[in-house]
């Protein structure tokens, strides 16, 4: 079957290669460093020292990845940590966080000699795969080269469990490859288990996303854009990582807002940088005064909007936040990572779709951290209740910190399967 798949993604290549040309005309990035992803880079010294390899997808997966790659790189000093990301804003997020501390290169395509290429350049010892990231040729050749592989922050939502088991036959393959699964959750690990994992391969170590950190820079960085951007001492919202049709639902609310209170500056992030152009115009053509985060001009008094136009600048945007909205979850796209507003102490509100972070979600929400919406029309009644509030604000924003604080501890758990793995290699 994998044979199958390989002739089927050669087949499909040319549309591959389309595909990000035409992504391309408005995020340039992606028709750079495709040598990459083809497996041809500047590889490690061949020097006889082991390597560590982390995969992880998008800059969501790369911040929670962080705590993990930190703490590879303070207790296994005797390795070279290898990371991929298969997106720019993940490559951005990735060399922002680690530099040349670490070495990133995109992720190689899902092809034999990609495969190769890329294994014979790294020679790593073990591969952990953030979240639930599985190619077939990926885990063959890798475990085929001798490296054990381990799937960490693993999770499996119904709907993906249904989505592998209509291909029952490649998905054992592919599970049978696993060294170690290491699951979020308890629900997570009963839908691997249906699907094939053997039990002895499970673990429930909780989400690395609760262990993420704050670093100093980073703080004093928000603190100085805070000051910026509350000129006269204005409010700012915060809406991130939007999807299509969900900056027309956030502008209309802002516009309630507005009419009550001039002096509410929003930023406007959009989870796709090809789609920051036509966010820009929309926003002009309702009236709004907007400045580009890209130009680095700040925002004045006079200014309603801040689009972020930047790649990996999420988590230091929310840092400015009174209030948080998160995208993806207005409409029906599965929500994104409510932790990013909670470890800033920002009180967040999300829409009814938060399936992709449905674990996390129900937890600040119970914890009163997050304001879950049952239809994006409550979204301005809301946002409104929680800019008049400031207690409410400042309990919301205790409430999430709390969690995150009884949450932690995924990153340890996960190094000391690192730790059994990397002796066992």
């Amino acid at each position: 079957m994998r044979l199958l798949y390989s002739a089927l993604y050669y087949c499909l290549m040319p549309c591959i290669v389309l595909r990000m040309l035409w992504r391309s005309r408005l995020a340039p990035a992606y028709r750079q460093r495709w040598s990459e992803r083809l497996g041809y880079f500047r590889g490690l010294p061949d020097d006889g020292v082991p390597a560590i390899w982390v995969h992880a997808v998008s800059v969501g997966e790369t911040i929670a990845a962080a705590p993990l790659v930190e703490s590879l790189l303070q207790q296994f000093p005797d390795y070279r940590v290898v990371l991929t990301t298969t997106t720019p804003t993940g490559s951005e997020r990735a060399r922002a966080l680690f530099g040349d501390r670490v070495l990133h290169v995109y992720a190689p395509w899902d092809l034999p000699g990609s495969l190769r290429r890329f294994l014979d350049r790294t020679r790593p010892r073990l591969l952990i795969i953030m979240e639930t990231e599985l190619w077939p040729n990926m885990l063959h050749y890798t475990r085929a080269s001798g490296c054990n592989v381990m799937l960490a922050n693993g999770r499996m939502s119904q709907r993906s469990a249904r989505g592998y088991a209509r291909v029952a036959g490649l998905t054992r393959q592919l599970l049978s490859s696993l060294n170690v699964v290491a699951c979020q959750t308890l629900e997570d690990s009963k839908r691997f288990l249906a699907l094939g994992v053997a039990p002895a391969v499970l673990h429930v170590t909780g989400s690395v996303k609760f262990d993420v950190t704050l670093d100093e820079s980073l703080r004093n960085q928000a603190a100085e854009l805070r000051r910026t951007f509350m000129v006269g001492g204005r409010p700012v919202l915060v809406a991130a990582s939007t999807h299509p049709g969900e900056e027309a639902l956030v502008l209309a609310a802002f516009r309630d807002i507005r009419r009550t209170r001039g002096d509410c500056l929003l930023v406007l992030v959009p989870r796709h940088p090809e789609r920051f152009e036509k966010v820009h115009g929309l926003c002009v053509r309702e009236g709004w005064q907007v400045v580009r985060r890209s130009s680095d001009s700040e925002p004045s008094g006079a200014d309603d909007i801040l689009l972020g136009d930047t790649m990996g600048e999420l988590l230091l945007l929310l840092g400015t936040a009174t209030v948080a909205v998160v995208g993806g979850s207005l409409l029906a796209h599965g929500g994104h990572n409510v932790l990013e507003a909670a470890v800033w102490g920002v009180p967040a509100v999300s829409g009814p779709h938060m399936e992709n972070f449905a674990e996390v979600s129900a937890r600040l929400e119970a914890a009163g951290a997050v304001i879950r919406l049952d239809t994006p029309g409550a979204l301005s009644d809301t946002l409104q209740r929680l800019l008049d509030d400031a207690d409410l604000r400042q309990r919301m924003g205790m409430a999430g910190l709390q969690v995150l604080d009884e949450n932690r501890g995924a990153s340890a758990r996960l190094l000391a399967l690192v730790q059994r793995q990397l002796a066992l290699s």
